[in-house]
């Protein structure tokens, strides 16, 4: 197992795990030199991006919910706010079920981007800033 490799599986882990929060998994692996990492509800598969163009997927927990139709914007930023305050009862596990019950197909994360995009099954999207980052900070 390589370096990056185990890093990527320990930032997944964590995550899954609730050892790690978003932001201490982009903190571990931005350190790496990951440019990013995309989730597939659908297929149930975390893929890492390397600045060599190379991938590296891990199957991931599958969602308890089928992804819906349609995306609800609104529920997937009450999803991320509860991820980014620790709401009372807050795990990831429960953060992928309910974006996918929102219809949130999946989102890519691009540290190089500073941001999260979610898709829906239609092609719908919505673009999540880090924080103190974005349009409004003159990112």
């Amino acid at each position: 197992m390589t370096a990056w490799t185990q890093i990527a599986r320990d930032a997944l882990d964590g995550s899954e795990n609730g050892l790690m929060s978003f932001g201490d998994t982009v903190k571990i692996l931005t350190e790496a030199g990951f440019d990013g990492y995309g989730v597939d509800f659908r297929q149930a598969t975390r893929t890492y991006y390397l600045p060599d163009g190379r991938t590296m997927a891990f199957p991931i927990l599958p969602v308890g919910v089928p992804v819906a139709e349609r995306f609800d914007v609104a529920v997937v930023r009450e999803a991320i706010r509860e991820a980014q305050t620790n709401a009372p009862g807050y795990t990831y596990p429960g953060f992928c079920d309910k974006v996918a019950a929102a219809g949130c197909a999946g989102y890519l994360v691009s540290f190089l981007g500073k941001r999260v995009l979610y898709y829906g099954r239609t092609g719908e999207t919505h673009t999540e800033y880090f924080p103190g980052t974005g349009p409004q900070a003159g990112l």
